[in-house]
């Protein structure tokens, strides 16, 4: 990847009015532009610390394992977001370690853990937008702990399966019942006997690999 494409890169960061010269400088000496099929595992399972993920292609899972497998999933990054909590060694604060899977074919500009923390050792500015961001994912975990601990099934489905239309602007969503068990932290077999309930009650329509919104109000409305 040449050093004009990643220059170009650490331009559309968020933060990156806040460096000066020698910190973007900085910044893009220690840039790599790195690509993940389906699938792929992007940070955890014991890999050291990648540092900071900015979103290029694509989309990320963030998620927690337990030791008998279980995932549970935080929240997922799009392009233009960042991700922090890849850099849980710079950010003392974050205690938890998660899981980051490609959720399709997916780019990513890392700007490393060492260089991280030179520039929040320098640039209070920089130190006090990414410390909110790691507040703002908090706040998003919290959310979506309570959703598992508190809500009823067909709510928790109802809402995820709303929430993918407005974000993809379609009413087909294209995923297996397997991956949205994933996404929502539930069993295969408990999303399959919702969406079975939901298709007789007229609100999606199920197909292989696919499923149909046909009353995104009701599923919200749940």
């Amino acid at each position: 990847m040449s050093e004009n494409t990643i220059r170009e890169k650490i331009g559309a960061l968020p933060f990156t009015s806040m460096l000066t010269q020698s910190q973007a400088e900085y910044a893009q000496e220690n840039a790599s532009i790195r690509k993940y099929a389906k699938g792929e595992i992007v940070h955890g399972g014991g890999r050291t610390c990648l540092g900071m993920v900015f979103v290029l292609k694509g989309s990320l899972r963030v998620y927690l394992l337990s030791e008998e497998g279980r995932e549970v999933t935080l929240y997922r990054i799009g392009p233009g977001e960042l991700c922090v909590l890849s850099a849980s060694c710079v950010i003392s604060q974050i205690t938890f370690e998660t899981e980051i899977v490609a959720e399709k074919d997916t780019e990513i500009l890392v700007i490393n853990s060492g260089a991280v923390d030179g520039i929040m050792k320098e640039n209070i500015n920089v130190r006090c937008f990414l410390y909110e961001l790691a507040m703002e994912r908090f706040s998003t975990v919290m959310w979506t702990m309570q959703q598992i601990l508190f809500e009823k099934m067909d709510r928790r489905l109802g809402t995820f399966l709303a929430d993918e239309c407005a974000r993809t602007g379609k009413s087909e969503i294209r995923m297996t019942q397997e991956e949205i068990a994933v996404q929502i932290s539930s069993a295969r077999e408990v999303v399959t006997r919702m969406l079975k309930r939901f298709a007789a009650d007229g609100f999606i329509e199920l197909k292989r690999g696919a499923i149909i919104v046909k009353d995104c109000a009701a599923l919200k409305n749940l």
